[in-house]
């Protein structure tokens, strides 16, 4: 009767290991039924589960002669067949992509998150580094970045993104969870909000400081981004005092727009890999004119501010792009693109935001208001905009 076994490998990795192993199986006509390879730090571990013929005694000598002239370790663990059978049972259960993100992960960060895992009923099969390497001297800048991606099995609890949100906020980590799908493989159309996503301030609180109303219009932005007023009454009130400001007012603002950390890289990616973009935004199309045409973004819905005889007259140009109105374009552009919303990623910061993540594939909260990152499925809190690629699966190694 043939032999169930599990071959372990490990020590310094060099080339060839696999093959003369592998070659050496084949040999004697043994089955591969599962096998998985990883290296850290030159360090190779190597598993090879077999289904070994009735004349075992050959393999093993094989294998101990081969792993001395190759300066390995080796060890040989049976598996009996009421195991080896439930763990093929186990190949239907589902399966989620868990994403942590941190400026520096640590070792804490990854015994609370996989404690959360175990806790809520879900094994790990596979953790994968996705950032570059970081030098153990290098201090930390602010900007650093780093990303582990957990691949989980199982069917977890009630509790579990509970428990992952508290984690987040005391820890100051993100983590994200997705169904591992064909769609998450597959994402083929990005739309953005603009203000506070894109770029790091509200561009209607830069007009205010230039119309010299900037108190108010700071307190409304921010009563409507917590959802705490309606959109469009917010929009149509703060509009309004900007009344009189010169057109040439908005250009000096489209100069000095500070783009989000890791947006260019972000583009540049996305474009290489042929991805489609998207800004929507209750904005202004003014200023998203311009970020279109320096990030080549392929869609633009924003509002209209009315100008005449070279002023602002106070009002926006219907129709209005509010909440209900993000999400409408997010359909409106995959169906004239030919993508199902499955493909689609939206990311936005503001209560108005909401339904266009709702209404995407896979929705993202970027450094949102507390109402909107609780609301939302996904939230990036403490990273740059370009670390949303990790969500997509790509790693440091991937991109331009």
């Amino acid at each position: 009767m043939s032999e169930l076994l599990l071959i372990t490998v490990t020590g310094e990795d060099k080339p060839g290991i696999t093959a003369a192993i592998a070659g050496l199986l084949g040999d004697h006509g043994v089955d591969i039924l599962d096998i998985g390879q990883s290296v850290i730090h030159s360090h190779l571990s190597l598993g090879i589960l077999v289904n070994v013929p009735d004349a075992a005694e050959p393999v093993y000598k094989g294998l101990l002669f081969a792993s001395q002239n190759l300066g390995v370790g080796l060890k040989f663990s049976p598996i009996d067949r009421e195991s080896y059978n439930n763990w093929v049972g186990l190949q239907g259960r589902s399966r989620f992509i868990l994403t942590l993100l941190a400026r520096r992960i640590r070792a804490r960060h990854i015994a609370e998150v996989s404690g959360i895992i175990a806790k809520s009923g879900l094994n790990i099969d596979k953790i994968t580094r996705l950032s570059g390497r970081v030098p153990v001297m290098e201090e930390d800048s602010g900007l650093s970045k780093a990303c582990v991606e957990f691949s989980l099995r199982g069917t977890p609890d009630e509790h579990f993104r509970e428990r992952l949100l508290s984690v987040c906020i005391e820890m100051d980590i993100d983590v994200a969870v997705q169904e591992d799908d064909i769609h998450r493989r597959n994402r083929r159309l990005i739309a953005f909000d603009m203000d506070s996503t894109l770029i790091t301030t509200e561009v209607i609180d830069e007009l205010a400081k230039e119309a010299g109303v900037a108190d108010e219009v700071t307190r409304l932005t921010a009563l409507a981004m917590a959802g705490e007023l309606d959109f469009q009454q917010s929009l149509e009130q703060r509009v309004s005092l900007l009344k009189g400001l010169p057109e040439s007012a908005l250009a000096s603002v489209a100069k000095r727009l500070p783009l989000t950390e890791g947006v260019e890289h972000l583009f540049a990616t996305l474009a290489s890999l042929g991805y489609k973009t998207a800004i929507i935004s209750g904005g202004f199309d003014y200023f998203g004119q311009a970020l279109s045409a320096n990030l080549s973004v392929d869609h633009l819905y924003a509002n209209k501010l009315e100008i005449a005889d070279g002023k602002l007259t106070g009002r926006v140009l219907p129709p209005i792009i509010d909440a209900q109105r993000k999400a409408d374009a997010l359909r409106e552009i995959a169906g004239k693109e030919g993508i199902s919303l499955a493909q689609t990623i939206a990311v936005g910061d503001g209560a108005n935001d909401l339904a266009m993540l709702d209404a995407a594939g896979l929705g993202i909260a970027f450094h949102a208001k507390p109402l909107v990152r609780e609301s939302a499925s996904h939230a990036i809190s403490n990273l740059g905009l370009d670390s949303l690629l990790y969500l997509m699966g790509i790693g440091d190694s991937d991109t331009i």
